[in-house]
């Protein structure tokens, strides 16, 4: 069976644009991968009332924030403070995650939701994605203007921004390569207010 998935960044669309990129796309799930499933700055996406909304057209809601969120709760996935997105992908929680996804695109056309605008600043994309790719399921990126973007293009997308030194690496290292950086430059922190006091900085 061939399964495909769509992602989505809230970014600061009202609630009547962001169900009609939805319905452009003829989604009938949405996967909310962020770790906190609130918005300070965009409370129609808080959890309860994005639901509410979502259920109002008739598009199932289901968080998985806990397997899928940048934010792990799990110590060991973590160095110096900061989220290894190797170590997380490989966590049987992540991958539970994954399985979960697998088997509800067998049902529905979900798109999996995170704040962010842009795919290439997102776990969504850096993390989640390039698991699901390797599952052989097909993802595209539902883009602000509405318009998709493949994996492959986004990939691309980022080859382009990273100007990595290619010296006759293949295309498997450079893309590998691409989504450590990236995976580096987003990754959540853990920051100190005091030496008694940790605090976690605002992440995905």
């Amino acid at each position: 069976m061939n399964l495909s998935v769509l992602t989505v960044g809230h970014s600061e669309h009202s609630a009547e644009e962001f169900r009609a990129l939805l319905m452009e796309h003829k989604v009938t799930a949405v996967a909310d991968v962020r770790s906190s499933p609130y918005s300070r700055f965009n409370p129609q996406f808080n959890r309860e009332k994005l639901r509410a909304d979502l259920k109002g057209s008739r598009v199932a809601y289901v968080f998985l924030g806990e397997e899928l969120g940048a934010r792990s709760k799990d110590p060991s996935c973590y160095v110096e403070g900061k989220v290894q997105y190797d170590r997380l992908a490989q966590t049987a929680l992540f991958q539970h995650g994954l399985d979960r996804v697998g088997r509800g695109a067998q049902k529905h056309r979900i798109a999996l939701m995170c704040a962010e605008k842009d795919p290439l600043t997102c776990h969504r994309c850096i993390l989640v994605s390039r698991h699901l790719v390797a599952r052989q399921i097909d993802v595209q990126h539902i883009l602000a203007d509405g318009r998709l973007e493949s994996h492959a293009e986004a990939l691309a997308r980022l080859l382009r921004e990273l100007q990595l030194p290619e010296l006759f690496r293949a295309r498997d290292e450079m893309v590998g390569e691409a989504y450590r950086v990236r995976g580096d430059e987003i990754a959540y922190v853990e920051k100190e207010t005091t030496e008694s006091e940790p605090t976690r900085s605002v992440a995905r």
